[in-house]
């Protein structure tokens, strides 16, 4: 048994008590500042890329910013339906507990609403068009067609992905747009109570497994980050083709497949190896199986 000390009536008073509003965080007089970078460095990875000047680093930043934001917002496409799921055959013998999940959906929700307002601002900041992948819709589909305990996993890994980019890389970079920070910040307030919520849903989905069928969940795990993996190549594609038009330039075929590569290794990091390699994911992998622990820590530096 995973030793965390969580629990869902104090889980549910933070939520109320750092419950913030969408107008409070984006739109009038808090615009979003072009001239700065909005993705911290250890995430964007563009200073490899030494055939590109300053400008175009930075034009490069805000591209990925904006598909980084997008993908959360993807994410909590799926994560908001799985998790009112889970609520709804928890709504009677625990109400902080049903109500600790509801308030996980809702902010979930918000979370959507908010992330679709920074796009429209970006959109209209930057001045080019940045595609991204999707459907979100069709992407949600092939995600909840798995195992639910495969896809509780991904969330977790997903929750605790969010708390250490924050932590380790945002909260105390005085370089990035404060805009941009501002609104990461306020994600991973929440997202903060959420990560303990998934802790203590994926501990009760796996109650009923067998440990036969725990291990067909973690290849489930194992698959849906293969379909992402996919995904971020074709967005790797996607930014590069907005980086052409926003910024003109003719990159030369060996610069291009230099920039595919080394920004698809940059959205494996982010996605898929800070998340799969963090502590507290592998310690509730661990609690599960051994073994799947083992495997994670061996195959997540391929994703660094």
């Amino acid at each position: 048994m995973l030793q965390h000390g969580y629990d869902y009536a104090p889980i549910l008073a933070t939520s109320q008590r750092i419950a913030w509003r969408i107008d409070d965080i984006i739109g009038g007089e808090k615009k979003l500042d072009f001239t700065k970078p909005f993705m911290p460095e250890s995430l964007a990875r563009v200073e490899p890329l030494k055939f590109l000047d300053r400008d175009e680093k930075l034009v490069l930043n805000h591209i990925r910013a904006n598909g980084y934001l997008y993908i959360f917002g993807l994410v909590e496409e799926f994560i908001l339906p799985f998790v009112m799921d889970h609520a709804r055959k928890n709504l009677s013998g625990n109400d902080a507990r049903a109500r600790a999940m509801l308030q996980f959906a809702n902010e979930e929700a918000k979370h959507i609403d908010l992330f679709h307002r920074f796009a429209r601002e970006f959109e209209e900041g930057f001045g080019t068009r940045c595609d991204v992948i999707g459907p979100a819709e069709e992407i949600g589909k092939a995600v909840l067609a798995h195992d639910p305990l495969s896809v509780g996993l991904l969330i977790l890994h997903i929750e605790w992905m969010t708390q250490r980019h924050y932590i380790d890389s945002v909260k105390d970079n005085k370089t990035l747009c404060p805009q941009f920070a501002s609104l990461l910040k306020h994600h991973w307030m929440e997202e903060a109570q959420h990560a303990k919520l998934d802790t203590l849903m994926v501990e009760a989905m796996a109650a009923s497994y067998s440990p036969e069928a725990i291990g067909k969940a973690f290849e489930g795990y194992m698959s849906l980050g293969g379909l992402f993996d996919g995904g971020l190549k074709q967005q790797v594609e996607f930014d590069i083709a907005a980086f052409v038009a926003a910024t003109g330039r003719r990159l030369k075929d060996a610069e291009r497949a230099e920039m595919a590569a080394q920004q698809h290794q940059a959205q494996r990091w982010t996605y898929l190896g800070s998340g799969m390699s963090h502590p507290n994911f592998l310690a509730s992998v661990g609690a599960l199986s051994t073994e799947a622990r083992k495997k994670f820590e061996e195959v997540a530096p391929s994703f660094s």
